[in-house]
């Protein structure tokens, strides 16, 4: 009979395989496949469903929301957008990287903050750049970038960034009330940002759902490739004997 021990660092907290170029290898293959899938949704909904009636109800939902447009909605969505905007996701990703170095006293979730956050924005380039999808034929209420309507930027990158806080909140944090509840905050804001951005006319809701979808997997590869569970700090102690 054997007795596995977890390996701990010098914080107390359990200490993971360190980082390698396959570690590497593992997330630019996982990008380019996630690029590869969402692209294919993305050309078919603009180009093989055009006239079906998913893409008619996606139009729907835009002129639905369109249509009950108030001043007090257009500041909420404006400040529900602001939450992933791209200047939002930098200063929340500096300051993350070094609470958590600060915090837990290694680096593994600030990388874990930085691949998610930037792999999240180097698969949506692609994707974006290969889709070409318009944008909703409503009145929009943002100065529309120059990249597809397919998938959303802001969407995703909510998913990945306050998604990757959440689950790191709820592995490191002790006291579980206050772990929680941060992580529900969290996975509130994905939802915020993407009605808001549906209702200022800037996505279809198939473009936040995809948005959503490919966040959502980056966030998994990440976890996978860089947070294994091995980096779970609460309780890491000796395995049960096998």
């Amino acid at each position: 009979m054997t007795v596995s021990v977890s390996r701990l660092d010098g914080t107390g907290h359990a200490a993971a395989a360190p980082l390698t170029k396959g570690s590497a290898g593992r997330l630019v293959v996982s990008g380019l496949v996630l690029w590869l899938a969402l692209s294919a949704v993305g050309i078919g909904l603009w180009r093989g469903l055009g006239n079906s009636s998913i893409v008619d109800g996606d139009r729907a939902v835009s002129r639905w929301f369109a249509a009950r447009r108030t001043p007090t909605l257009n500041t909420l969505t404006h400040y529900g957008t602001l939450m992933a905007e791209t200047i939002t996701a930098i200063v929340l990703t500096v300051i993350l990287v070094v609470v958590l170095r600060v915090w837990l006293g290694r680096w593994r979730e600030s990388i874990a903050v930085l691949v998610s956050i930037l792999g999240e924005l180097f698969v949506f380039l692609l994707v974006t750049n290969t889709v070409g999808r318009p944008r909703p034929p409503v009145p929009r209420l943002d100065v529309a970038p120059p990249t597809s309507s397919f998938p959303s930027g802001h969407t995703a990158a909510a998913v990945a960034l306050y998604g990757c806080v959440a689950l790191i909140v709820l592995r490191q944090l002790a006291n579980r009330v206050i772990a929680r509840t941060i992580a529900v905050l969290c996975w509130c804001v994905p939802v915020i940002v993407a009605v808001s951005r549906v209702y200022r006319g800037m996505h279809y809701p198939t473009d936040v759902t995809f948005g959503a979808i490919g966040g959502g997997i980056w966030l998994l590869v990440t976890v996978l490739v860089v947070l294994p569970r091995a980096t779970y700090g609460r309780g890491a102690s000796a395995a049960a004997p096998s």
